[in-house]
């Protein structure tokens, strides 16, 4: 909102109104904003919450220092979200597509976890929200952002490599002062291509997998592979942020380095320059993202502060399903899917830890007769914990963890 205020305070030359123009000026203060905003609100939710006695109901698995978590204030996920969206409507372009779509991801999985948090809170129903109807909110979300992506002609790629002069293209690139986004630029194409780590051609089109119908139908039919693969990275990635949130600081803090990572992408796969430089896909307009990805970074960041050992507030599904599916949302927008095995690699072993201890002990009940287990106890985190680790430092090790990921994440744009 403010930047459609200084836009216009800007052709009445009002002094430092430019300054709004700039996706870096306008990141730093929506970094700025989500912190005050989680340090500053996040402590009267916490009061709010300790009032109404919205505590967390502990089941006693014999964890060293679970049983003194009861009570805590949970549902904090409230404080991320408006600590995110405040300030993305504040100083984000509002008719940017992408940032639109990060706005419905945050919300749509927000009111999901908030649904869950309130049955398992005041019905006292600690199964929550049916997992049938967590899916399915999650496979609506997945059909609008896949099928927005695919038919809206707003979501485009760029083909530098049809740019008859890409030095002029870079003189006016649209990431520092700003264009017209409704302006077409005739080499803007629709695409299904993704980025694929480690390959010297590091793009591959999701058309491809039903290229055995032939060239017409494949690309007929392209986007229903492409709707199916958002749907299953959306559900997969906010399981995931789900299944880590269960120790003090665990997800907000990844969730943070992802953060981080994600507004690096978004900002090199904006920028014409950079994409030219390092032979990255150039997505038109996703630079605006970066407000996004400031926002989110100042929300997680303020929300640890309560978050951390030991925890004053906990985010319950209301954070940790929005986490995951922002995350997710944000990797396919810039077209970096496929590197989040490694990004979220924290979220993935969590998941698999669960998966495979689930799996191995239903098989090892059938064939033996007595259910046997791969770890102590699932998720990954609560093995160390059995195995005596204290909380603080299993979560300082992941986060070391999730900081190497993050970075080999980042030297895959230059490691083919």
């Amino acid at each position: 909102m403010l930047y459609y205020l200084f836009e216009y305070l800007d052709k009445l030359n009002f002094p430092g109104a430019g300054m709004f123009q700039y996706i870096s000026f306008r990141s730093g203060m929506a970094i700025i904003f989500s912190l005050l905003i989680a340090l500053i609100y996040g402590k009267k939710v916490i009061r709010l919450l300790q009032r109404m006695q919205i505590g967390e109901e502990v089941r006693d698995l014999g964890l060293e220092g679970q049983m003194q978590k009861k009570g805590t204030p949970t549902m904090g996920g409230i404080i991320i979200l408006g600590s995110i969206v405040i300030p993305v409507l504040l100083f984000a372009k509002l008719h940017n597509i992408y940032i639109i779509l990060m706005l419905i991801t945050t919300v749509w999985l927000g009111t999901i976890g908030f649904i869950d948090d309130y049955i398992k809170v005041f019905k006292k129903d600690k199964k929550g929200l049916a997992g049938r109807f967590k899916i399915m909110g999650q496979i609506g979300l997945g059909l609008i952002v896949g099928l927005t992506l695919y038919f809206s002609e707003d979501a485009v790629i760029r083909d530098t490599h049809l740019t008859s002069n890409i030095k002029t293209e870079m003189v006016i690139q649209e990431e520092s002062f700003g264009i017209d986004e409704s302006a077409k630029h005739p080499m803007d194409v629709k695409s299904t291509k993704t980025t694929i780590p480690f390959f010297k051609n590091n793009e591959a089109d999701y058309a491809g997998l039903v290229k055995f119908l032939g060239e017409g139908a494949s690309k007929n039919w392209a986007w229903v592979v492409f709707v199916i693969v958002v749907i299953f990275i959306i559900t997969a990635v906010s399981n995931g942020a789900n299944m880590t949130d269960g120790l003090d600081g665990l997800a907000t803090g990844t969730s943070a380095i992802i953060g981080v990572t994600l507004g690096i992408l978004a900002y090199l796969s904006g920028n014409l320059i950079y994409a030219n430089y390092l032979n990255i896909m150039y997505i038109p307009h996703t630079g605006e993202l970066v407000v996004f990805a400031a926002a989110f970074m100042g929300a997680t960041v303020g929300f640890l502060w309560y978050n951390s050992y030991p925890a004053q507030v906990f985010m319950g599904d209301t954070g940790s399903l929005s986490l995951g599916g922002i995350i997710a949302v944000f990797a396919i927008l810039i077209h970096k899917e496929l590197l989040i095995p490694i990004l979220c690699g924290i979220f993935l072993v969590e998941n698999l830890s669960v998966m495979m201890q689930v799996s191995y002990f239903k098989y090892t009940k059938k064939k033996f007769g007595e259910g046997r287990r791969i770890f102590k106890m699932a998720p990954l985190h609560h093995h160390y914990q059995i195995k005596g680790f204290p909380e603080a430092k299993i979560v300082t090790r992941f986060w070391i963890i999730g900081i190497i990921l993050a970075v080999l994440t980042i030297v895959t744009l230059k490691i083919r």
